[in-house]
């Protein structure tokens, strides 16, 4: 049977960064900005093509993911303690507190849909436990590639609508001296699109659809057409962010846009706001669990059918639903995330040059050096991304 070349693994990466987040960083950055920071969604969809590139030919050629390639590297016992807390912080705790973001995102869409329901969260963990625990790999990326093809198709139609300065645009493409008050919604867009968990996530899945006599080639394709997409989505969002709301303030998230829409789509924005906000809160509730099972998958050295890797995916999902039926906004422990995906990012970066380097692992398939040069100037930037997001943590600057 011909494979799909289009879309495969790196799809559950895209379904992952375009999540609630992500539209709302991305709205922000076009109402306060405009059209002048697309360019850093530019430089994040590159940045994740080339490190996911690296994490799935990793996958690829060892049948294995990076979780296994840190346990296997790290056996000296501190040092191996130190790693692991540093990957278990900012994956496993972190997924389960970005969940109740992921959850409190997809239960805005739903309510823009069907109205206001007290236990709206319970009924979207429960289509996501039933998916998860029911469903095979193949469905849940057959459902994944669905819910990016539905945004990806949405916020198309709401560019076309809003008729945006083609000229502004392509203007805003091209890198230029970011101020001071630009500075976090960059760091915003580039850290809700190049994130560590799915480094993990790539690495683990790649081998779900390609075996071992598939092409490289296809894998880089299918690689590129996927985050290509979620990249497009993601500027999408900017682009009618910007083009929509000249002139007004008071637009904190994709709901208060959706107000701003009604002049244009009329009593239906509501309604199609919804369903953008829904497809990307229920893609990302549906990954964060997954890729914080397989992290866990790599380091403990589980299998897939144990109840340990069932467990862990439980739990993210469960405390997730529990926080976002809470009412509580679980601002230290995403803080805690944040510093540990702020401190894990550049670390595992590294790291996964270094193995993509080694000849003995990969053989032939190692980095060329224009793919080594653009990752260490990527690594440099979430060195400096890491710096910046600790000091903001910390409330140094």
């Amino acid at each position: 049977m011909k494979k799909n070349k289009l879309f495969g693994p790196s799809t559950l990466v895209t379904a992952a960064f375009i999540g609630p987040g992500t539209v709302t960083t991305c709205t922000l950055a076009g109402v306060e900005t405009g059209y002048t920071l697309l360019w850093a969604m530019v430089f994040s969809v590159i940045a994740t093509i080339v490190l996911q590139e690296m994490a799935a030919r990793l996958g690829f050629v060892t049948r294995s993911g990076l979780g296994e390639a840190l346990r296997s590297y790290f056996t000296t016992p501190l040092v191996r303690i130190a790693v692991f807390s540093l990957v278990i912080g900012a994956i496993l705790i972190g997924n389960a507190a970005y969940e109740s973001g992921n959850l409190s995102g997809g239960v805005l869409g739903l309510q823009l849909i069907i109205g206001e329901m007290s236990f709206t969260p319970l009924i979207l963990g429960a289509i996501c436990f039933v998916l998860l625990y029911f469903g095979s790999f193949k469905f849940l990326e057959s459902i994944l590639i669905g819910l990016v093809i539905l945004m990806s198709l949405f916020y198309l139609m709401t560019v076309i609508v809003v008729q945006p300065n083609l000229s502004a645009v392509a203007k805003g493409l091209i890198p230029t001296r970011a101020s001071f008050e630009n500075l976090n919604l960059i760091l915003g867009i580039i850290g809700t699109t190049v994130v560590p968990y799915n480094l993990f996530l790539h690495a683990s899945t790649i081998t779900k659809k390609w075996d071992q006599e598939s092409s490289l080639a296809d894998i880089r394709s299918e690689n590129r057409n996927s985050i290509l997409l979620g990249g497009l989505i993601s500027m999408l969002i900017i682009i009618t962010a910007a083009a929509s709301s000249d002139g007004v303030t008071g637009i904190n998230n994709a709901a208060d846009l959706a107000v701003q829409l009604e002049p244009l789509f009329g009593s239906s924005a509501t309604f199609l706001m919804g369903i953008g906000l829904f497809a990307a809160g229920l893609s990302s509730t549906l990954t964060a669990p997954i890729a914080a099972a397989y992290a866990a998958k790599g380091l403990f050295d589980l299998d897939e059918k144990s109840l340990t890797f069932r467990f862990v995916w439980m739990a993210v999902l469960v405390i997730g639903v529990g926080i976002a039926m809470s009412g509580l906004k679980p601002i230290l422990i995403i803080k805690f995330a944040q510093v540990a995906n702020a401190i894990l990012l550049p670390l595992i970066a590294t790291f996964l040059i270094y193995l993509s380097n080694s000849k003995q692992l990969l053989g032939k398939y190692t980095n060329s050096m224009a793919t080594n040069l653009i990752a260490i100037i990527i690594i440099v930037i979430t060195i400096l991304l890491s710096l910046r997001s600790l000091n903001a943590i910390f409330g140094l600057i």
